[in-house]
């Protein structure tokens, strides 16, 4: 099985309430999109794919990485979601691990963890709380959202009784506010 890491990255940080784009900020010396871009990256999955939009990532992302840039991004999340599935389903990949730019603390394992599950729907938990990454088959990509600010949560949401979980070490918590990123550093 094919499986591409998506890490969504295109917001405008709409609750940031500090200086630039909080994918920029410092999170313990590396701009915070860094640690899950790079996380994503280790996790060594068939295809590396990064949606951007908002803020120039280009500096941050690895040589490798396929990067889908999102002009629409202040239409909310699900448009990046489905600019990445529009992309997985064109190069034929039969699932993709879906992850956020703005959770530093999910490491690597996560996500090798989500995507070695069996299960066409498998979601990572921390702490016994569902949280991305979340892997998605391909025969369920027409159910994800296609407008709004909302991702593969309400996937599990409709389909909870057929969701594997797959406990994980780490920190989910993504960073939205200065406060926030003071509580990391």
């Amino acid at each position: 099985m094919t499986i591409a890491a998506v890490v969504l990255a295109a917001g405008g940080g709409s609750r940031w309430d500090g200086e630039g784009h909080k994918l920029l900020a410092d999170v313990r010396g590396r701009p915070l999109a860094a640690h899950s871009i790079d996380a994503a990256a280790a996790a060594g999955l068939d295809e590396l794919v990064v949606v951007t939009g908002a803020a120039d990532l280009a500096s941050l992302l690895p040589a490798s990485a396929t990067v889908i840039h999102n002009p629409d991004w202040a239409d909310g999340q699900a448009i990046s979601l489905q600019r990445a599935v529009a992309h997985c389903r064109a190069v034929g990949h039969e699932a993709m691990v879906v992850g956020l730019a703005d959770t530093p603390g999910v490491p690597a394992e996560a996500w090798l963890a989500v995507a070695g599950q069996p299960g066409d729907l498998v979601c990572a938990t921390f702490d016994g709380r569902r949280r991305p990454p979340v892997k998605v088959a391909a025969h369920l990509w027409d159910e994800l959202p296609i407008s709004g600010d909302s991702g593969a949560r309400l996937l599990l949401r409709w389909r909870a009784s057929e969701a594997v979980e797959v406990a994980c070490d780490g920190e989910p918590a993504d960073i939205d506010t200065v406060d926030d990123l003071l509580a990391w550093n």
